[in-house]
């Protein structure tokens, strides 16, 4: 401990290096549930979904898109012995697929989840899984009735870095968590032109900061979020239109979670995300989001570093397909089931509430978004 007259500013003594925690943050995979699958959307991240799929061994049965050449060029590259169709409701009247992977936008998807669960699908859905959190409740409450069970694709979750930190907090490695923080400077001037994109008024928050909201909503599970604080900011340089700066602060009863986004970082891009308990602290450090080589673990009798294998866009979406067919198998609900990850969406809502009002909100207060 640093003595009472030097203000913490003498570097303190080199702690002895011990021997990592067990952690398995692999993607999980059933014992033997082995579904035919649909894939309902043929669009750009179906890409990531199917290739996910066939590296896992998974079996696509059909893919649907209206416009059937996009649905005939990804069966063709990656599951060539699937059907393809321009008509989702085609996919959903086959008894032999009993899961469906729903990719299309929020507005379209909707009425798709809800007609693939009252055709006894399970279902995938893409995030950001609803636009009203009283539509994603009546949802899961249609789930449940039907005994099936509702998933979201908060692929996320298994990027090994934060598929590490949850379960490291989960097992109690760091006890309770005071404070998680993430800060993000990163290259995402590629979307400058792109109309998909450019409408996003709270690009950063609603597009991108989802996932890291899904990520604290997930450790922070033993807790309601009391109040959030979010701001954006431009700057005159931008080459495109939303926002590229964003801040956010989560406060929690004993904990606080705080955000800062820069997605205009064209050198120098760093991904850090520190996750601090009472007996511990986790952090990873690297240049992207899909790059994150290793875990830094500082506990009471020591320090370790371990290498992480794998990167988010191989095991998060497989990560996210996988977990679903082991709780179809297990009868269980999934981790990123529908109603856990309304948490996570009350906390993205209350973001932009929070933008647009220039004040602190109530996580939940906003039930709705539109012309985000």
């Amino acid at each position: 401990m640093a003595g009472s007259d030097d203000y913490g500013f003498v570097p303190g003594k080199d702690r002895p290096a011990i021997a990592p925690p067990a952690v398995d943050y692999a993607p999980p995979r059933p014992r033997s549930y082995s579904p035919r699958i649909g894939l309902v959307g043929a669009g750009g991240i179906s890409e990531f979904h199917l290739k996910a799929y066939r590296r896992a061994g998974y079996g696509v049965a059909a893919i649907a898109d209206r416009t059937l050449a996009k649905a005939e060029a990804r069966r063709d590259e990656f599951f060539p012995e699937a059907d393809a169709c321009d008509d989702y409701r085609a996919l959903l009247a086959r008894d032999d697929i009993e899961v469906v992977d729903l990719t299309p936008h929020a507005d379209d998807r909707l009425p798709m989840i809800r007609e693939a669960l009252e055709a006894g699908k399970h279902v995938l859905s893409q995030k950001p899984f609803v636009l009203s959190l009283d539509d994603g409740e009546a949802l899961a409450d249609l789930a449940e009735a039907k005994g099936l069970k509702l998933a979201v694709n908060q692929n996320g979750r298994w990027a090994p870095h934060f598929s590490y930190m949850r379960n490291a907090v989960a097992a109690g490695l760091l006890g309770p968590i005071t404070s998680i923080d993430v800060t993000m400077q990163w290259d995402q001037t590629w979307i400058a032109g792109n109309p998909g994109f450019e409408k996003i008024r709270h690009l950063v928050l609603f597009d991108f900061a989802i996932h890291w909201f899904d990520f604290a909503a997930g450790l922070m599970a033993d807790r309601e979020a009391e109040r959030l604080y979010a701001s954006e900011r431009k700057f005159a340089e931008q080459v495109f239109g939303p926002a590229a700066l964003a801040a956010v602060v989560i406060d929690y009863p004993g904990a606080q979670v705080r955000m800062g986004f820069n997605a205009h970082t064209t050198r120098g891009e760093e991904d850090v995300t520190t996750v601090v308990g009472t007996t511990g602290t986790l952090r990873s450090r690297g240049p992207g989001l899909n790059d994150q080589p290793q875990m830094e673990i500082s506990l009471e009798d020591g320090e370790a570093r371990v290498p992480l294998d794998g990167c988010w866009f191989e095991e998060g979406f497989e990560g996210a397909m996988g977990e679903l067919l082991c709780a179809i198998e297990e009868d269980r609900e999934p981790l990123h089931g529908a109603r856990g990850n309304l948490k996570s969406l009350a906390l993205c809502f209350a973001a932009l509430a929070s933008v647009d009002a220039g004040r602190p909100v109530c996580p939940g207060d906003r039930r709705l978004v539109s012309g985000v």
